[in-house]
């Protein structure tokens, strides 16, 4: 193995055993695969008691997420590790190619899980309240105004969920980070992965990704079309058929300012102007500003 990896990178690909070595992703998280088996690094705060949970949620769920190799996670280098089989991710080259269809069913079949009172709370909402975090320090220049005055405009910043006929919140087995990255090819069929946002939350955020993607004309009105009609036809619960927008506005918009947030900052830290996705999610912000008049500081 290269000397240039890093000592957690070895031990992952150690761990893993024998076969080529390749970084998937370095960062807060780490993801090694080393020949048929990935190791995971989860983030350094990662609560091994929610953490374990939703191993053994995603253990019963094998016909709709991927199941670990191992039932509990390890420590190395004082970092939770977990371990998956390798599968094949989807080509991100062709979004219409992709298994919008698949998605669509197997997110409805997570919806459709009973949840009970061991299952952490799901994710998602908490991941847009750390991306604005790091906005608010890096500030962003007139792009990070627009975003934090959207965010500013959100319910509760965007961390409520929408409710049901009878007012209560709505409560799922939810992903919590859902978007193309996470299905993969194995034995046969698609599955879901990353387990790290997996718990009980308004399923609609499952939905918010590319429903932000489409409202901000980067996902074609058909491949949309095709996702959601799968979602709904597998029994999916998150929206409703006679207006998906209903339930899906709020988490929408969410993603929609945490794309915009991430692409603010990336741009910043590589020192470079925003890409055509980046503006193109600033400029649903700034939409969502005018929409809701929160002022622009």
């Amino acid at each position: 193995m290269p000397d240039a990896y890093s000592p957690l990178v070895r031990a992952l690909a150690e761990l893993a055993g024998p076969g080529p070595v390749t970084v998937l992703k370095e960062d807060r998280v780490v993801v090694v695969r080393s020949g048929d088996v990935v190791a995971k690094a989860h983030e350094p705060d990662a609560d091994p008691g929610d953490l374990g949970v939703r191993l053994a949620t995603a253990a019963r769920l094998g016909d709709v997420m991927l199941p670990p190799l191992r039932p509990i996670p390890e420590r190395v280098a004082g970092r939770l590790v977990t371990l998956w089989p390798a599968g094949r991710p989807v080509d991100p080259s062709d979004l219409a190619a992709a298994p919008w269809e698949d998605a669509g069913r197997l997110l409805a079949r997570l919806h459709a899980v009973p949840v009970d009172g061991h299952l952490p709370p799901a994710g998602g909402p908490l991941r847009l309240a750390r991306t604005m975090a790091r906005l608010e320090r890096a500030a962003g220049g007139a792009a990070g105004a627009v975003v934090r005055a959207a965010h500013a405009g959100l319910p509760a910043g965007g961390l409520c969920g929408t409710t049901g006929p009878d007012g209560t919140a709505r409560r799922a087995l939810t992903h919590g980070d859902w978007h193309l990255g996470q299905l993969v090819w194995h034995g046969g069929r698609w599955r879901l992965i990353d387990v790290d946002d997996l718990g009980v939350g308004d399923p609609a955020w499952d939905l918010a990704r590319p429903a932000a993607y489409y409202a901000a004309g980067l996902l074609h009105p058909e491949v949309w079309h095709r996702f959601l009609t799968a979602y709904l036809e597998g029994g999916g619960t998150a929206v409703s058929q006679a207006d998906p927008w209903r339930e899906l506005d709020v988490p929408a918009r969410a993603l929609t300012v945490q794309l915009a947030a991430r692409g603010v900052l990336r741009a910043q830290e590589e020192g470079r102007p925003l890409d055509e996705a980046e503006e193109a999610f600033v400029a649903c912000c700034a939409r969502i500003v005018r929409m809701t008049g929160a002022p622009t500081t």
